[in-house]
């Protein structure tokens, strides 16, 4: 995949290309059904498949108060465009100057000047332009001046009849609901980040663990332990995953990220980036009135991780 952050990178012979656009946040299952009906509309006419997003969700210049933390970073939403089969992805910076578009001026600059859309497919509620006030029936008639066609996907919807949105996978990682998100994100939610040394409790008690930096990328579950895999360097290890501040004890940081991998005592992962995948929520996060009775939960929780992985 072609990546592209300005629009002044598109080459000038750049297309024709078929085009869709969104924030992306997640490349959940609605997105890639929009993507699929891209890539077979590309397929069908001899056309580029091209991605246009943004480096952040625009509520974040628009209204900062409301706007929700990302399911994924840019890096981890360019990574999954990618495996998803577009052939280029355009992530524009959204700035006032990006804000301040008019809908006819974002059509001429992106999708014609830059791209030469011949096919635009969008979601049901798309909107686009200052203040949105560009709406499908709004780049229905610039196709029919500039010369493309518009397509709308509809929205992927399950058994509950609910839209399948960002909003809603958040709502659940809030109550580590691993299990339904990853249902409707098509693959288990994930944190990546570098491994960090940490007060090395987990191994005294048995269980050394390896402790993400508190930077990482990706929205982390609600505090508990969880049954999940640990990512690194091309191969998947069945882990126990605590999130939380472990109320154990005093001074943990808020939000750790620390995964015990399963039946694995010499891995070296200090300093490296691995990925952690969460499966299926074990429990809550509690306090222990000491230690042995903190090492016989963990011992339950790996072995109830175990049978959940196998």
């Amino acid at each position: 995949m072609i990546t592209f952050t300005e629009l002044d990178q598109v080459p000038d012979g750049f297309g024709p290309s078929a085009v869709t656009i969104g924030k992306f946040d997640g490349v959940h299952s609605g997105h890639r059904a929009v993507i699929a009906a891209l890539l077979e509309a590309a397929a069908s006419d001899g056309l580029d498949s091209v991605a246009v997003t943004f480096d952040r969700n625009p509520l974040s210049l628009i209204n900062p108060d409301r706007c929700p933390a990302s399911l994924v970073s840019n890096e981890q939403k360019l990574g999954l465009l990618a495996s998803a089969g577009v052939d280029a992805a355009l992530l524009l910076r959204f700035d006032q100057a990006l804000a301040l578009l008019t809908p006819e001026e974002f059509v001429t600059s992106i999708l014609v000047g830059a791209l030469h859309a011949k096919r635009v497919l969008v979601g049901e509620d798309f909107r686009f332009g200052h203040r949105g006030l560009g709406t499908v029936a709004t780049l229905e008639s610039f196709g029919e001046v500039y010369g493309f066609s518009v397509h709308v996907v509809d929205d992927v919807r399950p058994e509950s009849g609910r839209r399948v949105s960002s909003t809603w996978i958040r709502e659940l990682l809030e109550e580590g609901d691993v299990r339904e998100a990853s249902r409707l994100l098509g693959r288990p939610p994930e944190v990546r980040g570098i491994v960090v040394h940490g007060a090395k409790r987990g191994r005294e008690l048995g269980f050394p663990t390896a402790n993400l930096s508190p930077d990482s990328q990706g929205l982390i579950p609600a505090d508990g332990v969880y049954a999940g895999w640990l990512r690194w360097r091309g191969r998947s290890y069945p882990a126990a995953i605590s999130v939380g501040n472990n109320p154990t004890f005093d001074g943990v940081p808020q939000k750790q990220v620390e995964a015990y991998v399963l039946d694995e005592t010499d891995l070296d992962l200090y300093d490296d980036e691995v990925e952690v995948q969460f499966v299926e929520r074990i429990r809550g996060m509690v306090a222990f009135t000491g230690i042995e009775p903190l090492i016989v939960q963990m011992t339950d929780d790996v072995e109830r991780a175990r049978r959940m992985l196998s």
